[in-house]
């Protein structure tokens, strides 16, 4: 199953990353067998806008990130958090960085509309709200 991930207003919004969450990335990346989802994820690190942790924005996703996403078709609310993929249990809400819905959401931030095409058709989301407190 091969998932494409397309972003509404990538060119005006580039994604934002931690310089820990950068090296985390690349180093998973490095050392996996590269799937479409793994190269949509090494393609958002070579365009990604890395910075400092005390530079990143507070309400921009990353590693660890608590996410509220509003599916825009349903108007349902799912709420999860942005886990390496060790951590990764849907059943508790942590979702997977190289999953689609992880590697769609990785360094984009509130309030902006992300989409992504499934096998079902295309998906659409806004980020209604982030938290990166280090208790989530």
């Amino acid at each position: 199953m091969q998932h494409q991930i397309v972003y509404q207003n990538n060119n005006t919004q580039p994604v934002i990353v931690s310089e820990t969450d950068y090296a985390l990335l690349h180093k998973l990346l490095g050392n996996s067998v590269q799937s479409a989802n793994d190269f949509s994820l090494l393609h958002e690190l070579n365009r990604a806008i890395v910075v400092k942790k005390e530079a990143f924005p507070p309400h921009a996703i990353g590693i660890n990130s608590t996410v509220c996403i509003l599916d825009l078709e349903s108007q349902t609310e799912k709420t999860f958090t942005l886990v390496m993929p060790v951590r990764a249990d849907i059943s508790k809400g942590m979702v997977s960085v190289l999953s689609p819905m992880g590697t769609a959401l990785i360094g984009f931030r509130e309030g902006e509309t992300v989409s992504w095409q499934m096998p079902g058709g295309l998906k659409r989301f806004r980020i209604t709200r982030v938290i990166n407190d280090a208790s989530c």
